[in-house]
């Protein structure tokens, strides 16, 4: 049932029993001249034929309004409740239904991220992976927090995600990865360890405020370690060394709303044709505007601005800045079956 129509006939009925019960009360009134409360009184009974005795004896004529009284409250009434019924019915039935579908939605996600904690750091993780179009869950142990975040596009579990049955119910064992924004690093330190001993590809990354705990996130098994504090103190620096560089460097995004952009390809992605071709020979620059500016190795070993007769082997990754449309005329170039050769 739609829910404005629903709500449309629920407000009718109700309507309609008040119409009811006021022609009753003036019915009373006009034609056995009883008082107001009287004339109330003998309206409710009848119309909800509760069968108690008449406050006065009734004429010819109050008779035959009581009978047809009774007769319309009979009709209403039953409508009355039974659209509330339907509506009370409706509404359990649409929460049962949004349940479940959530658990299915849960249930089939894939390649999502896990966000742990929703604190200042998890926050600002969840807006820029939002950006993106990235699937989100997120974990915390706040009830308040995730009962006033129910609407939002991100979904929320509750719980402790140290215990392996809530990184589960979060879908870990189809997650591309996990990130852990606890304050506390033996907080985050655990979560590591249960996330990681639940999916051994998982890619991790955790936030650390210290030295010390950044060695042992890594020993349990973090990709990558972030500390605030260090990234926070050389903003900083570098804002009053070279104010220019940050600047420009704030340009280069991979947010969708701005101009220039940075993006990754990964090579195994490409046709076969491309691979073990070099950069020069595919012309990405001369047919689409964009640069490729950086390279990874399959090694892991990152060049900035490769050289002409960088080859692109499995297992590498190209980094390409530009404008969105020349990122998107890029990504249409690599991805056809067979390349001109420059």
């Amino acid at each position: 049932m739609d829910e404005n129509n629903s709500r449309r006939e629920v407000i009718i009925a109700g309507l309609l029993l008040i119409l009811v019960i006021a022609i009753g009360v003036i019915g009373y009134i006009q034609i056995d001249d009883f008082s107001f409360v009287d004339a109330l009184y003998m309206t409710v009974i009848t119309v909800s034929t509760v069968g108690f005795g008449e406050v006065h004896e009734l004429t010819q004529g109050g008779k035959l309004f009581t009978s047809g009284l009774i007769l319309a409250s009979l009709v209403i009434l039953g409508y009355f409740i039974s659209i509330l019924t339907q509506k009370l019915v409706h509404t359990q039935v649409s929460f049962f239904y949004s349940r479940n579908n959530k658990k299915n939605r849960l249930r089939k996600m894939e390649n999502h991220v896990i966000v742990v904690g929703y604190g200042r750091n998890g926050k600002q993780v969840v807006n820029e992976l939002l950006t993106l179009g990235l699937k989100l869950i997120v974990v915390d142990q706040s009830h308040e927090l995730v009962i006033n975040n129910m609407g939002r596009p991100v979904r929320f579990i509750e719980g402790d995600a140290t215990n392996d049955d809530i990184l589960i119910k979060a879908g870990i064992k189809t997650a591309q990865s996990l990130i852990s924004t606890l304050p506390n690093d033996a907080d985050n330190l655990y979560v590591v360890l249960t996330a990681r001993s639940l999916k051994h590809d998982l890619k991790i990354i955790s936030r650390a405020s210290s030295e010390s705990s950044e060695k042992k996130l890594r020993m349990a098994g973090v990709d990558n370690v972030v500390m605030p504090e260090r990234v926070g103190g050389a903003h900083m620096a570098t804002l009053v060394a070279q104010p220019d560089i940050v600047e420009f460097l704030e340009h280069l995004t991979i947010h969708s709303d701005t101009p220039t952009q940075l993006s990754e390809i990964m090579c195994n992605e490409l046709p076969p044709d491309l691979i073990n071709k070099q950069i020069s020979e595919i012309g990405v620059r001369r047919k689409s505007g964009a640069n490729i500016i950086g390279f990874k190795t399959a090694t892991g070993d990152l060049i900035i601005n490769p050289s002409p007769d960088t080859k692109l082997i499995p297992n590498s990754k190209l980094f390409v800045l530009g404008t969105k449309q020349q990122i998107k005329q890029m990504k249409d170039i690599l991805s056809e079956p067979k390349v001109s050769i420059s």
